[in-house]
Order: C-alpha cells, then structure tokens, then sequence
C-alpha cells in the first residue's frame, strides 16, 4: 500500500490491486512523499473510495484536531458501553463533534429540549455517558456547549449499542405498542393521526414503559413509573388507567 495525499486528518493511498482508500491512524502519512510505502499497522479506519464516496469527502473535511479529539471520545465510550465504533458510527460522530464546535465559534445553537425528556428516561445510560463527553470536550478545547449536545450525543451512542441489543426486545416492543395502538383506536372508536405532534409524544412515552418492563427497570412493586404515569393521565386524555 502507498501513500498518495494528506489531507486534513486523513491519508490518501492506494491498495497492491490500485484500489485508492482515504485512511485515518495516529501519524499514518506523517512524513510521506508519493509513492512511499505506509505502515499499515498505523491504520485505524478505512473508507474505500468507488464505494463510499460520500464518506470519503466528510473524511477529508473534517480536521485533525477533531480526529484526536474523536478518538479521546470513543476510548472513553468503547469500555463504558461494551460495544465497538464501526467506521461509518465514528465518521458520524467525528463529524458531528467537528459541526458541534463550527456551531460555537459561529454562535449558533440548535435547541432539542422538547425531547430531553425523552432521551434521558428512555436511554439513562446513554445520556449519562454523553455527559462526560461533553465535559471531556468542553475541557480539552476550551469550549462550553450546550445542554442540548448531550441529547446528539446520546443518539451517536444508541446507534453504536444497537448492534448489541437484542433484536427481540425491537420486535417485541414494536408488536406490543401496535396492539395498543388497536385497542385505543377501537376503544373510543377513533382514529389517531399518527402524523401530529402529540402522537409522536404518545409513542415515545410509551415505549419508554415498554423498554423499562422488558428490561426490569420499573419498581420492585410492579407498579409503572408513578411520574411518568400521572404525566400520560394528563396529558392524554383518552387513557383510564
């Protein structure tokens, strides 16, 4: 394998069969002229260029400074959640963090807290986890971003665990709230518009409940989360619990 470009954060370099990849490892173009070969034990992730393009582009945007400060990240998250970034998981959260500071230096902030909530009921892990990254970034750049990176955060690392949930607890809460969603509808003889806003509140309320039955996190009693449970009464009005 040799080394064509650098690029940012990134190597340019072309495989023995002439297939161009865009690599990203600690100092794995450092020093290089074309042609040179590459220490591929340097290599940490790889984006094939025919095939992933797009990648290949973000990649090539994204600076150094945020690849160092990523990888800070993922070897704190990696241990935490027991799971493995695969290479588009850590692109995407490469280039998330790499827009998150863009947003600070030009003072824009995308609020999210209508759903904070939410996230921090329905993946308390997750979003604990997101804190200390923010505060791990806030430190190692100086920074202070807000509350709502978080919610983001905790996003990027649902989707690196998802690999390892089970995919029967997915099926089983998707089959339990469409029944539910039957029964509701017959019962008051009306049809919920599953584009509103409320609706889209309803569901993630209530598979909220669902996760924390299935994964045994609702009290010892059996009894539902007593403040999640008076919000619903109040909040949808077609409930008789």
């Amino acid at each position: 394998m040799i080394f064509l470009k650098i690029f940012n954060s990134a190597a340019l370099v072309q495989d023995d069969q002439g297939q161009e990849q865009v690599v990203l490892g600690k100092g794995v173009g450092f020093g290089l002229k074309k042609g040179d070969k590459i220490d591929e034990s340097k290599i940490e992730r790889r984006f094939i260029a025919n095939s992933h393009q797009d990648e290949v582009n973000q990649v090539k945007e994204i600076n150094a400074s945020t690849i160092d400060l990523t990888n800070k990240v993922i070897e704190m998250v990696e241990p935490l959640l027991n799971v493995k970034f695969n290479d588009f998981q850590y692109l995407a959260l490469a280039d998330h963090i790499d827009f998150a500071l863009s947003r600070i230096e030009d003072n824009i902030d995308i609020s999210a807290a209508n759903t904070r909530w939410e996230v921090k009921n329905l993946f308390p892990k997750e979003y604990k986890i997101s804190e200390k990254v923010i505060a791990l970034i806030n430190k190692e750049v100086k920074v202070n971003l807000p509350v709502s990176e978080s919610i983001f955060m905790t996003y990027h690392f649902v989707n690196a665990a998802s690999d390892n949930d089970q995919v029967q607890e997915t099926v089983e809460i998707t089959e339990l709230i469409s029944g539910i969603i039957d029964i509701i509808q017959y019962q008051y003889q009306m049809t919920l518009d599953t584009e509103s806003f409320n609706y889209s509140r309803f569901i993630t309320h209530l598979r909220v409940l669902l996760v924390r039955l299935l994964r045994n996190k609702h009290h010892k009693s059996g009894k539902l989360d007593g403040s999640l449970l008076g919000f619903m009464k109040i909040k949808y009005k077609f409930f008789s619990f």
